[in-house]
């Protein structure tokens, strides 16, 4: 079945249209999300780069690292701190308590004061340790020993005696009933996640860095509810991940390459974060790093609904615009298919109205010119073609009207030569002499006619332009014609100017030589001919009228034909080869001027026009 180009365009552009909506949906929705976590890894990377310079330069300012700190955040959506050789909060010195070593412990590890960093303990029981702890407590602490300072791994608290009188605690006195124990549950899990465990560790390694120590609480340091320093503790899951990365440096001795940025991938409750730990050994220090890449998915999650409704729309809109698209581009289109079928059917009056600065317009035009063309070239071969029709009834009637002609003469030639022959009429030999020579001399002249009136037929005779005074031609015309003007005692009247006209003297001659001969010829005797001559404008008329006789209409444009007399019993007679009008209308022809034959109230006029010489 045959399909319009209108429907094939709006199937095309459809369906090209949805696959770019198809495209951009999953793209959107499936490598966005991956787009979206690399790209903010990678300035999340860029920045911690920068951070870490300033860092570098600004490491002996607590104030400012801090403020380093929460500008990164903020602009980066993301936490992060700065971490000492072994895991600890570098410049976060407001959660800890320090302790007086009981004689034993001093002996032991050589030191009479610990510091025992209190955030590392399980956020569950963290409020109730800092509740528990009163200076003068006393402690037992299992934990890892690095430079005079404790990483926990177990705090127990024994109760004090409270003296009310003295003021030494005012808390709740059930708080204070029995002792507690505290735990740092990660890195308890991590050695063994029992005390056997723990005593196996100390009994097998003695260079371990684990210790067991007690002593009383002589200071205590807890953050300010205000203090902007305490939101690392507040962040629970952030916090987590810096116990574990401790864990890692502590335990299983981690070793990141200086100038490189660590990646770790976490989950939790189906929320993906990225991690970034940087190690700067000028300072000493690892930059920890955590984001979320929460917003991601419920962008994208957003993004997958809020399709459903432009995916509606676009499709609506995609519509629209293919059907008017394929209607712009296929109706002109259209147009040159309705114009070109109209062509092939050689009809040329339509043309394509279309002015588009294309390909398109480009092939209107042509089609516009080929049509054009097509038109000239198949009204020209018509012309040519009934030319050449005319020419062939034209040769006939020439022939026919030729051999009608030669007929009379001939058989006049063939009587008088019998005549002569047999002896008839001896005295009258001379008389049929005359007769045959004065026959000759009519072929002769219908010969010289007939070749003339062919010569300016065939269309390849160029008339020659000269000047010249044309009431001088008519005088010399008239003085020529006298003779057969007083045999018919004709009065010739004239109203002659001199004028100097442009044109062919000789043929221009010719021409009134047959007109002034026809109005004698077909003039009743002692009637009138008048010759005028009369200027219109830049032309000037030529007239010749003779009195006396009309032209039935039905003749008046037929006396230019060839052979052609109104009265046929007077073509013999009367003299003339019946060519004398047709060779003066073809040479009026190539002369290019206005001619004709009109009745006037008691007559017939032949007139023409002439261009007057400048």
């Amino acid at each position: 079945m045959k399909r319009g180009i209108v429907f094939k365009l709006f199937l095309l552009t459809t369906m090209l249209c949805i696959l770019i909506l198809a495209t951009i949906f999953i793209g959107q929705t499936i490598f966005f999300k991956q787009f979206y976590m690399n790209k903010k890894v990678e300035d999340l990377e860029s920045n911690l780069t920068v951070f870490e310079k300033e860092y570098r330069k600004n490491s002996n300012d607590i104030a400012k690292t801090q403020q380093l700190e929460r500008d990164f955040a903020e602009e980066n959506n993301a936490w992060i701190t700065i971490l000492d050789q072994y895991g600890n909060l570098k410049h976060e010195d407001d959660f800890y308590i320090e302790i007086q070593l009981n004689e034993y412990y001093q002996s032991l590890l050589g030191m009479k004061t610990a510091k025992v960093l209190l955030y590392m303990i399980d956020e569950d029981n963290s409020i109730q340790l800092s509740e528990s702890l009163l200076k003068n407590s006393q402690v037992y602490i299992i934990g890892i020993l690095k430079e005079s300072q404790i990483i926990p791994i177990e705090i127990m608290v024994e109760p004090v005696e409270i003296n009310i009188e003295n003021e030494v605690y005012s808390r709740n006195q059930n708080i204070l009933a029995k002792s507690f124990t505290f735990r740092n549950k990660m890195l308890y899990e991590k050695i063994g996640g029992t005390r056997e465990n723990l005593k196996e560790i100390f009994i097998s390694n003695e260079n371990s860095d684990l210790v067991n120590l007690g002593g009383e609480v002589i200071n205590i340091q807890l953050p300010q509810i205000n203090d902007l320093s305490n939101v690392i503790y507040s962040n629970s899951l952030f916090l987590e991940q810096i116990k574990d990365f401790q864990n890692k440096i502590l335990l299983d001795k981690l070793d990141i390459p200086n100038s490189t940025t660590q990646l770790i991938n976490y989950e939790q409750n189906d929320i993906n974060y990225k991690i970034l730990i940087a190690k700067s050994d000028e300072t000493n220090s690892y930059i920890f790093s955590m984001t979320s890449l929460q917003p991601v998915d419920e962008a994208v999650q957003m993004i997958e609904e809020y399709y459903i409704y432009i995916v509606a729309f676009v499709f609506l809109l995609i519509l629209l615009a293919s059907y008017y698209y394929s209607i712009k581009i296929a109706k002109p289109l259209l147009r040159i298919n309705r114009t070109t079928e109209k062509i092939a059917n050689l009809d040329f009056s339509e043309t394509i109205a279309v002015q588009s600065n294309d390909e398109i317009g480009d092939l209107s035009r042509n089609i516009n010119l080929l049509s054009n063309g097509l038109s000239m070239y198949i009204e020209q071969l018509q012309q040519d073609i009934e030319k050449e029709k005319k020419l062939e009834n034209t040769r006939k009637e020439f022939i026919s009207g030729v051999s009608h002609e030669l007929k009379t003469p001939l058989s006049i030639m063939k009587s008088c030569i019998t005549i002569l022959r047999g002896n008839v009429a001896k005295h009258k030999k001379e008389y049929y002499f005359d007769a045959l020579e004065k026959e000759v001399d009519k072929m002769d002249l219908l010969i010289i006619d007939m070749l003339e009136l062919a010569k300016y037929e065939s269309g390849t005779y160029k008339m020659q332009m000269d000047s010249f005074y044309i009431d001088s031609l008519l005088e010399e015309i008239c003085q020529k014609l006298m003779p057969e003007i007083q045999q018919k005692q004709l009065l010739v009247e004239t109203h002659l100017s001199q004028i100097e006209v442009v044109a062919n003297q000789r043929r221009i001659e010719q021409v009134l030589t047959n007109f002034l001969t026809n109005a004698i010829r077909y003039s009743p005797s002692q009637e009138r001919i008048i010759l005028a001559i009369e200027v219109i404008g830049e032309l000037v008329k030529i007239s010749v009228e003779n009195k006396g006789a009309h032209i039935e209409k039905e003749h008046l444009e037929k006396i230019w034909e060839r052979f052609y007399r109104i009265d046929a019993s007077r073509k013999r007679s009367d003299g003339g080869t019946g060519l004398g009008l047709a060779i003066s209308k073809n040479i009026l022809m190539l002369h290019g001027v206005e001619y004709g034959v009109c009745n006037t109230k008691n007559g017939v006029q032949f007139y023409f026009y002439l261009s007057i010489k400048k």
